[in-house]
Parts: C-alpha cells; structure tokens; sequence
C-alpha cells in the first residue's frame, strides 16, 4: 500500500523545516510519554494512549450535575458507584478489530479502561441518583436533600429550671 504521507523522492519536511520540527518537539508531552512507557505502550500504533474521558461537574440549588463524554462506551461497560461521599465512574471502551493487511495513515482515537473518583460535599440524597447514557454523553444528576427547616423558638416557651418563666399548659404553682 502507498505511504500518502510522503511523496517519492522528496524531503521529509521535518529535515526541510527546522521550525516544524520545533513545533513539533514543542507539543511534546513527556508526562503523555512516560504514561505509555508505564503501561507497556510504545510508539504510534493502535492503543498508543489511554482512553480518558473529559468530565464537567457543576452544582447548582437543588443537585450536583456530572457530564462525561463517553462516546463508544457502551452501558454495560459503564459503572457508577457512589459509597458515602466518594463517587466513582470507571468503564472501558474497547478497541476495534484491526485486519493485518490494514495500513493507518493516521491513529489518534484512544481505547482502555478509565476510573474517576470524585468526593462529594455533605448533603447528596444517594436514594434519588439517575444516570443516563444518550449519543455518548453521561448524564448524572445526584440531587440534594431537603434542607431542614429552621424552625423559630419563642422566648418564655422553654421549660428551663430556675429561669421563671413557664411552658404553655403548666400549672400556676400555688
């Protein structure tokens, strides 16, 4: 199969243009490379980075809102656990089947297993979570409790000893 990556008999553009190459080096990221020496993933080939989805979480008065984008996950590959006030999301999105005569001009899609743990303030009602999977965004919705209500308390209405005062209904001493 043709290499469209390079022209016969020409210059790579990297020897050609000192600048490309800078910017190149430039968008290098060697915390992206040391990642993939960790997990036994070398070179640009299939599987070369790790799946990590992006979130967005944001509160608002009655709930905390969780958003993944998980496109290629599909829901039974998808876990939510929400234990106390830690939330954990983990899955794993699984790589295609790739034929050996197949020749890739470009591999930037992602494939493996991901985990998030996230600890939630007070107050999460774990009873009334919901969690839907549509068009590859996670919707996680963990609303809050009721608050509770203050309630207003009369001065001269408490029982207290050797204050004077007398609850409503107690009888006048005599």
């Amino acid at each position: 199969m043709a290499d469209i990556t390079r022209r016969e008999g020409s210059i790579p553009r990297r020897e050609r243009d000192p600048f490309s190459r800078m910017q190149e080096l430039m968008g290098w990221d060697p915390l992206e490379a040391m990642s993939q020496l960790w997990s036994g993933q070398r070179g640009g080939g299939p599987g070369a980075s790790a799946f990590s989805p992006a979130f967005e979480v944001k509160e608002t008065k009655d709930a905390f809102i969780f958003k993944a984008d998980l496109p290629g996950v599909r829901e039974k590959d998808l876990d939510i656990a929400l234990t106390g006030d830690r939330l954990v999301i983990s899955g794993k999105r699984e790589a295609e089947k790739t034929e050996d005569d197949e020749h890739f001009f470009s591999y930037e899609r992602s494939f493996g297993a991901f985990s998030r743990a996230f600890t939630l303030p007070e107050g999460v009602d774990p009873d009334h979570v919901s969690a839907n999977l549509q068009d590859g965004v996670l919707h996680l919705t963990l609303p809050k409790v009721a608050e509770v209500k203050s309630r207003r308390i009369k001065v001269g209405t408490s029982s207290g000893s050797g204050t004077g005062a007398s609850a409503p209904g107690d009888k006048p001493k005599a």
